[in-house]
């Protein structure tokens, strides 16, 4: 019998992977209490794409979001997860911002990281646990798992061992975001990291992209994982990861131990498919095996991109054009893992190709960044043909003459006129001032979200919050309505 811990995923990646990081504060806070309760080993929670997302799109401050949060889960650790290189854009951040960024999220409580770059800079990943460690914060070496002719056993248990030597890593996170591992797969992969691993826990984070992430859990259980990501029904599968009421019952027919009240699980679910209904967003989702996933490997928060971009083109029936073509890029760009940035620049590589009808023609920055070395050695050659185009672009000379620059602190402080408020400079520099300037004026943080929605609903809230009489009278030829304060 082996005991299996759970990090919970409900607010992190199952928010991300079906409401496109919109879950406001108050979505999740009338339940957090209770999932603070559940007997997770960590729950996972920020992130700066969800910062940008929540500014810009939904008009909350992420910081005062995150207090409300942490506020209410007093007992269990939270995590952040953090890229080595990047924080919001696709393209570069300076190690100064982020590390400030780190600081700031653990000065506000966050106690647990997860750190990950796609081609494994460990120097800067190790920048990173070094500090998150001065905040005793508990640290899971990231390795993002994808299929291709190099990513094979031996480069894993090659960056598991750089990893676990590490003593400021306490774990090593399997993270497969394509949800492509299988029981063949995990058979020989889980051992190779296991025995360079040092003896930390091994944790698997895997998208259910093909549905069969549960099933790879359970194989994973058997070949060393002892901690396993997953998020409350509603929030899960898809291409979110597995339940955490499936593996909690599939544990328990197995003989495993595990650390979950299940009692607390149904009001926190029945309270997230209410709020995801009422806010219009994915809930209670399903995938079938669907092979050609195996080819793309796009993730799962990025399929709903492609289809945007893709609709603003009236092009959407080219789809599958576009999900070969990926595959194609990616081959091409010298088999990058399909995760951010990488994800976001090889699927939108692809629309553009598609789009322009002429391969290579469009080349964004960041494109030819990753061509120049500016994230790394790519895992294999890009070709040779795609490289000479990519950098053949005018672009590419200016890029080249302007490399990344890493300014200090005191330099960015002066640029966005912040004095010492850092919460302030991390979000003047990361999201334009129009929308933090719409941000604020949206006023405070709601602390719950109405589960009754429709049009009607929507105006009378919009006009009680202006109205300053102590009654309010509406009435229509199908509605009544009298409200007092």
């Amino acid at each position: 019998m082996t005991e299996i811990s759970f990090i919970d995923e409900t607010m992190r990646d199952g928010q991300q992977s079906l409401w496109g990081m919109r879950m406001q504060a108050g979505m999740a806070l009338p339940v957090a209490p209770i999932i603070d309760q559940t007997g997770y080993q960590i729950i996972s929670l920020a992130g700066s794409s969800l910062f940008e997302v929540l500014i810009r799109h939904c008009r909350e401050d992420p910081w005062a979001g995150i207090d409300l949060l942490l506020q209410a889960m007093p007992n269990t650790p939270v995590r952040g997860g953090i890229r080595s290189n990047g924080s919001v854009t696709f393209g570069f951040t300076p190690d100064v911002l982020m590390d400030l960024w780190m600081r700031r999220l653990c000065v506000h409580g966050i106690r647990s990281w997860w750190i990950y770059d796609v081609l494994f800079n460990i120097e800067k990943m190790h920048r990173l646990a070094r500090l998150a460690k001065t905040f005793n914060c508990q640290v899971a070496g990231t390795m993002l798992f994808t299929l291709s002719p190099v990513h094979n056993d031996a480069y894993y248990a090659d960056k598991a061992d750089k990893l676990s030597a590490l003593p400021e890593i306490d774990s090593l996170l399997l993270y497969d975001t394509g949800g492509v591992l299988d029981r063949d797969r995990i058979s020989t992969l889980v051992p190779a990291i296991a025995a360079k691993a040092r003896g930390k826990q091994i944790e698997l984070h895997s998208n259910n992209m093909l549905g069969q992430s549960a099933k790879a859990y359970v194989d994973a259980i058997e070949f060393g994982v002892t901690v396993l990501h997953t998020a409350v029904r509603p929030m899960a599968n898809g291409p979110s990861i597995p339940s955490i009421e499936i593996m909690t019952k599939n544990l328990d027919v197995l003989g495993h131990a595990h650390r979950i009240d299940t009692s607390k699980l149904p009001p926190v679910a029945d309270h997230f498919e209410r709020v995801g209904k009422a806010a219009g967003f994915l809930v209670n989702q399903h995938f079938e095996y669907d092979i050609t996933a195996l080819r793309h490997q796009i993730p799962g928060g990025m399929m709903g991109t492609l289809r945007a971009q893709l609709v603003q083109q009236n092009m959407l029936d080219k789809l599958p054009d576009v999900l070969a073509e990926v595959a194609a890029v990616r081959r091409e760009l010298g088999y990058p893992g399909m995760a951010t940035p990488f994800a976001q620049l090889v699927g939108t590589l692809a629309v553009l190709n598609i789009v322009t009808s002429k391969r290579y023609s469009v080349v964004p920055d960041e494109v030819i960044q990753y061509a120049a070395g500016y994230y790394g050695e790519s895992v294999a050659p890009i070709d040779q043909n795609v490289l000479d185009q990519i950098m053949s672009k005018p672009r590419a000379k200016e890029i080249l003459a302007h490399p990344p620059e890493q300014p200090d602190l005191a330099e960015l402080r002066r640029r966005h006129c912040t004095g010492e408020n850092d919460d302030e400079l991390i979000l003047r520099a990361l999201v334009p001032a129009a929308d933090l300037e719409k941000m604020r004026a949206a006023g405070p943080v709601r602390r719950d979200y109405p589960t009754l929605s429709s049009p009607e609903f929507d105006r009378v809230s919009r006009l009680m919050r202006m109205a300053t009489a102590p009654l309010v009278q509406i009435r229509s030829s199908e509605l009544d309505l009298t409200l007092r304060r």
